[in-house]
């Protein structure tokens, strides 16, 4: 299959940078007055790049269009990821004096919406591949599934655990024998684990 001409990888790097920016992606209209064509040749490049396999779109719906992997593949696409200082007790996990800079990545090993990355601190996930010293990237949402990794707030700690829900309690596990279970009816998910991030001295 051919690849992508110059307008059509204009119309895609529109696509993405108004998802990130906006979280949701733009309409046919809105493509189109982007770069000042008709709303047909808007719906002819949405069209080639779905052919293409770049997007997934259902045009009988407004803002339906969704990235497929091969989108975040193209050398250089990177995304910055707020860090937000370490999973441990204190101040709120988004206060604004936890920020503590960006890490990037390449955007193919995220999938859509927003993440945020964490210091880890302690060996309490050492058997999940989890280190002290690791920066762990959150997918930022507030459910979860059984056996996921998850960061919880805990009263006024955040963990991260991984999380099961059982029939009138939360469990969160640790991945060390040296550590008990944490049982609690107050949990909430603030995100599920991506990836790590591991530096070697």
């Amino acid at each position: 299959m051919k690849g992508l001409t110059g307008r059509q990888e204009e119309v895609l790097k529109y696509i993405k940078r108004y998802i990130t920016e906006h979280q949701f992606p733009p309409t046919i209209r809105e493509i189109g007055e982007n770069f000042g064509i008709s709303v047909r040749g808007s719906y002819d490049h949405v069209k080639a790049l779905e052919k293409k396999d770049y997007i997934k779109c259902q045009l009988n719906r407004s803002r339906a269009i969704e990235l497929l992997p091969k989108a975040n593949m193209e050398k250089g696409s990177l995304r910055k990821i707020p860090l937000l200082g370490n999973v441990a007790a204190g101040k709120p996990l988004f206060a604004e004096e936890n920020f503590e800079g960006h890490v990037e990545l390449p955007a193919a090993y995220l999938n859509n919406g927003k993440h945020f990355a964490l210091n880890i601190k302690g060996d309490s996930m050492k058997d999940a591949g989890i280190m002290d010293g690791d920066v762990a990237v959150i997918s930022h949402q507030n459910t979860a599934d059984n056996g996921d990794i998850v960061v919880a707030m805990l009263d006024d700690a955040v963990v991260l655990k991984r999380f099961y829900m059982e029939k009138n309690r939360v469990k969160l596990k640790s991945e060390n024998e040296s550590y008990l279970p944490i049982y609690s009816q107050n949990v909430r998910i603030l995100g599920r684990l991506t990836c790590i991030i591991r530096k070697y001295e």
